[in-house]
């Protein structure tokens, strides 16, 4: 006799190949934070005329200091935002916060044209960031921040150029391991130079 689909002696939705079934998903993954943040239409030239597909660029965050970002390209929209989402999740990298709201020190950084400046604030100030920026503040839990970005608007330098800031960014701990110092040293001086400016 012919199982109907799906539901034979196994019950529903097992011998799925991927692994997945009807489990639960991991717990750390359901609490991260997926920003959409640019989709493009692209084209390519056939034979017969042009075939068309979008490319999408996502931010993955877990809003306690670690993001990530990733691109897809796909026929269909939301294959593109999920291969970009898959990628984002496995490039995640931690990001040295400051009371989990800002940054230690102010940054810049940059890739090709792009050009930006994160400078930290004071509690209450919020994000003040456009664009790309926005996002990736916002995944990575940072509450307080100013930033600029000067040269370009492309989405895909101003993320770059964000992510090669935040790879220059020092926190106390990794300072005072380098020059053999205690954390209250790095952190008593830089108040001291703060009250002082």
């Amino acid at each position: 006799m012919a199982r109907k689909g799906g539901e034979g002696e196994r019950g529903p939705g097992r011998g799925r190949r991927d692994g997945q079934g009807d489990r639960p998903r991991d717990r750390d993954e359901a609490e991260l934070v997926e920003k959409l943040v640019a989709i493009n239409r692209v084209a390519k030239v056939v034979k017969g005329g042009k075939r068309f597909g979008f490319a999408a660029i996502v931010v993955v965050g877990d809003g306690k200091g670690k993001v990530g970002y990733g691109t897809g390209k796909a026929r269909e929209v939301p294959e593109a935002i999920r291969k970009a989402t898959e990628y984002a999740k496995r490039a995640m990298q931690r990001v040295p916060l400051r009371e989990g709201r800002t940054l230690h020190h102010d940054v810049r950084g940059h890739f090709g044209a792009g050009h930006v400046v994160l400078r930290s604030a004071e509690p209450g100030t919020g994000i003040i960031a456009g664009g790309p920026m926005r996002a990736i503040f916002e995944s990575l839990g940072i509450q307080d921040i100013v930033a600029k970005s000067t040269g370009t608007s492309n989405p895909h330098n101003m993320i770059k150029a964000t992510f090669d800031a935040f790879t220059r960014m020092a926190s106390p701990r990794n300072v005072a391991a380098k020059r053999g110092k205690k954390i209250a040293d790095i952190v008593g001086r830089r108040e001291t130079d703060a009250a002082a400016a």
